[in-house]
């Protein structure tokens, strides 16, 4: 009797952690997909795919998408999603707060959604002169502290794709080789920088991280270049530190 109940125990787990391997491809799915590129995606049998999949529809965590455009992922897991963005909100707060303080200058948090980083929460510097961004915003990857730092947590090929996308988008040409040696430098160093190159009089440095459910984060602090120099290594030392206490609650 202990056997099975060890046996129907060890089931159990293997099962929710298949069915998480399936809502993980398929968050990271452009579109829809067929169960056949789920099963090869995932690296489970069809018929394995098929019983979870059918079980994860019957909860709304996925759905059919319109159109034949096969499954993705369904209305109940984007409120899960909802609910962890809030709490990354919540959960970061009082580190804005203290990297303000220990800086005198404005604390931004945003999340990589598509294409883009989307704004989520800010705390203004005390300066006079001081940046200010909207939450909601949507900024750019590749010219940005928050966007680098992010791109640099991803594998080589994504934050490749990524990049080429975002120029061919907005039809520019950039240095391509040059801006992989930065992302190359901020997986050593841990910060990333924008140094006026998203908006002219206008610096930052930044850090990323992952969350509890995977997603990409940024702190980053934006400074007007005026005391970009002055202000840079204090900053840096306030942002390692910030840096390590996400790592301790992300671990807890």
């Amino acid at each position: 009797m202990n056997d099975m109940v060890k046996d129907d125990s060890k089931g159990g787990i293997q099962v929710i952690a298949r069915a998480a391997t399936i809502l993980r491809v398929l968050r990271n799915a452009q579109g829809g997909m067929s169960l056949g590129q789920i099963a090869e995606a995932a690296q489970l049998p069809r018929s394995t795919v098929q019983r979870i999949v059918g079980a994860l529809q019957e909860e709304r965590m996925v759905i059919s998408a319109m159109q034949g455009g096969g499954l993705r992922i369904g209305p109940e897991m984007q409120s899960f999603a909802e609910a962890a963005r809030y709490n990354i909100v919540e959960s970061c707060r009082l580190l804005l707060t203290e990297l303000t303080q220990d800086t005198n200058e404005t604390a931004d948090l945003s999340v990589l959604r598509g294409a883009g980083m989307i704004f989520l929460d800010q705390v203004p510097g005390t300066h006079r002169l001081r940046t200010v961004s909207s939450v909601g915003e949507v900024f750019p990857l590749t010219t940005t502290a928050n966007g680098k730092a992010c791109l640099a947590l991803l594998p080589s090929d994504r934050a490749l794709a990524l990049i080429q996308a975002e120029w061919a988008r907005r039809g520019q040409s950039h240095d391509l080789e040059s801006l992989l040696s930065e992302l190359s430098d901020i997986r050593e160093t841990g910060l990333a920088y924008d140094r006026e190159d998203h908006t002219e009089g206008i610096a930052a440095i930044g850090i990323g991280f992952r969350d509890w459910t995977g997603d990409l984060h940024a702190i980053s602090v934006p400074i007007p270049v005026t005391r970009f120099d002055e202000r840079r290594s204090a900053v840096e030392q306030a942002l390692r530190r910030t840096s390590i206490a996400v790592q301790r609650m992300m671990d807890r």
